[in-house]
C-alpha cells in the first residue's frame, strides 16, 4: 500500500465551525498580554508585547 498515492476520501460536515477564537476572547487575550508585558518587562514580556501586537493588528476595528 503506498500511501503516497493513496487517495484521500472522507466526508466532511456541512455544518458551521465555530472559529477557534471568538473576536471578544481575541481582545481580551490581548489585553492579558499587554498585562503580561508590563509585568514581565525583561523577559517574557517583550515576546507577550509582541504577540499582542501581532494580533491585535488582525482583529477587526471594534
Amino acid at each position: 500500500m503506498d500511501h503516497d498515492t493513496d487517495a484521500v476520501t472522507g466526508t466532511y460536515s456541512d455544518k458551521p465551525r465555530l472559529a477557534l477564537l471568538t473576536v471578544t476572547e481575541a481582545r481580551e487575550t490581548v489585553e492579558l498580554l499587554q498585562v503580561l508585558e508590563r509585568l514581565d518587562p525583561d523577559e517574557h514580556g517583550q515576546a507577550a508585547g509582541q504577540l499582542a501586537a501581532d494580533l491585535a493588528r488582525r482583529l477587526p476595528s471594534p
